[in-house]
């Protein structure tokens, strides 16, 4: 048993949530790792350089697949579990999964999450943007602007040996602070070896709480704020979108980040 078993079994007898050593990463993973991050966010600026009101969101997976599969990637997205495209594009009062399509499209006001995930040489990476499309209006870009400052303090309130918990602390009390809701029952995961591992991060959670953060552990930190109430539907249709009940806007942004001996890296945005 090493110093970092020890520790962890430590942790653990006080009645601490600790990760298996399986979702630590090594050193050789993480490189390999950051390179399908980096493709990711090239991704990302890609579509950020392209998208214009008047397009589609099926352009926009276009975009997105011919950009990841030109430059040596697989979007992790496509058949995954049946999702049919490249690319999530959720627009408006989409909270996420929304599948892209030759009938939608982006008109002046909207505001656009692009959920992109990449595949490169067999290890995962994972990001999505808000695009605001043309003039939008105070409430959305509000809305979009506290999203991206809830973000920022999750990960600000990440540390390494502090606890999953005081992410969702820092998050939540921000949004509630402004008069909006976090999706419970949707939240983060960790990423690198495969597109969803354990933990399953809540953004609703108390500070203390939830999986210690262990160096060398991968995960996603991406609330889904809503402007009004957190509850949700899912499209029976498609059985991928999910809809805000009320119809109210929201807006998510997601960060992919690796806990190291000394804080906290963004390995893609």
């Amino acid at each position: 048993m090493d110093r970092l078993d020890i520790k962890l079994w430590s942790l653990a007898a006080r009645g601490h949530i600790v990760p298996e050593r399986s979702l630590l990463k090594t050193p050789k993973q993480i490189a390999a790792i950051k390179k399908s991050a980096a493709l990711n966010t090239a991704v990302l600026d890609h579509v950020e350089a392209h998208i214009h009101a008047g397009m589609s969101t099926e352009e926009i997976d276009r975009l997105v697949y011919d950009f990841t599969t030109s430059h040596g990637g697989i979007p992790a997205p496509l058949n995954y579990q049946g999702f049919p495209k490249s690319v999530c594009t959720s627009l408006n009062n989409v909270i996420c999964h929304g599948i892209p399509s030759e009938t939608e499209i982006l008109q002046d006001g909207d505001i656009l999450n692009v959920d992109v995930s990449t595949i490169l040489n067999g290890y995962y990476s994972d990001a999505s943007r808000m695009f605001t499309i043309g003039k939008i209006s105070p409430r959305a870009a509000k809305l979009v602007r506290v999203t991206k400052e809830c973000v920022e303090r999750g990960l600000h309130a990440a540390k390494p040996w502090g606890h999953l918990g005081d992410i969702a602390y820092a998050i939540n009390t921000h949004a509630r602070r402004n008069g909006y809701s976090v999706v419970e029952d949707i939240g983060g995961h960790g990423i690198g070896l495969e597109f969803h591992e354990a933990p399953f991060v809540s953004y609703v959670t108390q500070k203390g709480t939830e999986m210690v953060l262990v160096p060398g552990m991968m995960f996603t930190i991406e609330p889904m704020i809503n402007e009004s109430s957190p509850d949700f539907f899912i499209d029976e249709d498609d059985g991928w979108t999910v809809y805000t009940e009320d119809n109210g806007l929201s807006a998510q942004i997601e960060y992919m980040v690796l806990v190291t001996g000394s804080g906290i890296e963004v390995l893609t945005k």
